[in-house]
């Protein structure tokens, strides 16, 4: 049987063997729900205690600002919805206005179209060719009714890392509420939620080698944020359902590792990155590298191929071993190019041969070397 060669972890990422080692107690020996008196239901709840400890060093944040949500879909829900919701029921009628990006992922996009069906404005700032939003077209977006800048810190399809800490710093400043979509982020480069002025910010932990379906939303102290889903009194009372005990521990566990190895990653990643964007570049002259050339996510590749159809590319990788992606998970299926390509200005016909590799430290030198080899291979073969 033909060897699988992962390289769609910006999809989801290897459960780490640590973080299941972790998670393992908790579903079977310490099973108790957290919020009971007893013994058992005690050390599920200091489990969840501590993964909020481990969640929170990873971004200089406090234990008591991490709420532990079902990913980052859900955080991006729970942030702005629910932040937007409080405000109008403040202004009694009067305006709301926010501002994102038109590169931002679906679950902020499709939430702030929701909003905007409720009456609230948004404002879709455009990006640059590499994929940046600028601080100073946030600048000049502000208005006198702004409640909240949502700005991703790593795109999830080309990586380019964002200025977050010049947006969150114009934000602080003109006392509006900024929140960041860190699913990609998260992990995989040094985040601080203090030195950017974050308020909120969205995580899943299987973008770093936890497990699905668990993930958390940062809520700055003294932020006024209503509870999302009612019910018990889980935690703090903003978030009601009984809690994800093995999944809480997994997610802890692996933004400790990921904190542990950030800089060997970073450095592993970058070179087997520059490697594979190289051989590429050298083989096919016309690959259009997407995302910026540098500030971008260690380990996130991404090219458009003239005269090449994603779909006919990926087939041809996946028969010869190899996972990888047109661009969002969250966007497969949908007709079309990707919005994030076509929003940095790529050519319609052009964006439609897009492929992302996005790496692992599970992956090794060979393998890069391989995909490499068969992505060049494969481009010739469908242009004969």
């Amino acid at each position: 049987m033909k060897k699988t060669i992962y390289f769609d972890n910006a999809a989801t990422t290897m459960l780490h063997p640590e973080v299941l080692n972790a998670m393992m107690p908790y579903f079977c020996d310490e099973y108790a729900n957290p919020a009971g008196a007893y013994r058992s239901a005690q050390m599920a709840e200091k489990a969840v205690r501590h993964a909020r400890v481990q969640a929170a060093r990873l971004i200089g944040a406090r234990p008591d600002e991490i709420f532990f949500t079902s990913g980052g879909s859900e955080s991006d829900n729970w942030a702005i919805k629910s932040y937007a919701s409080n405000h109008m029921k403040m202004r009694k009628g009067g305006s709301c206005h926010i501002i994102t990006s038109a590169i931002e992922h679906n679950a902020v996009l499709n939430t702030c179209k929701s909003l905007e069906r409720d009456g609230v404005y948004v404002t879709y700032l455009e990006c640059d060719h590499n994929g940046m939003i600028h601080p100073e077209a946030v600048a000049a977006a502000i208005r006198d009714d702004t409640i909240l800048i949502s700005v991703m810190a790593a795109n999830n399809e080309v990586g380019t890392i964002q200025q977050i800490k010049a947006i969150g710093q114009l934000a602080r400043r003109h006392q509006i509420a900024f929140h960041t979509d860190a699913v990609q982020a998260y992990g995989h480069i040094p985040l601080n939620v203090n030195e950017s002025m974050i308020d909120m910010l969205s995580v899943s932990a299987h973008k770093f080698h936890g497990p699905k379906g668990v993930g958390f939303l940062y809520v700055r102290n003294g932020l006024k944020l209503p509870s999302f889903i009612d019910g018990g009194s889980q935690e703090n009372g903003l978030r009601a359902g009984t809690s994800n005990v093995p999944g809480i521990v997994g997610l802890g566990k692996a933004a400790e590792l990921a904190g542990r190895n950030m800089a060997r990653n970073m450095n592993y990643l970058t070179k087997m990155r520059s490697d594979i964007i190289k051989k590429i570049r050298h083989d096919i002259p016309d690959a259009v590298l997407t995302g910026h050339e540098r500030i971008r996510l260690p380990n996130n590749i991404s090219f458009c191929f003239p005269k090449v159809e994603s779909a006919s590319l990926l087939s041809l990788l996946d028969s010869r071993g190899i996972c990888a992606s047109a661009g969002s998970a969250c966007s497969t299926g949908a007709a079309g190019p990707s919005h994030v390509l076509l929003a940095m200005g790529i050519p319609y016909d052009l964006a439609g041969g897009s492929i992302r590799l996005t790496l692992s430290t599970e992956n090794t030198m060979e393998e890069a070397d391989y995909v490499a080899e068969q992505v060049i291979l494969a481009v010739k073969q469908l242009r004969v």
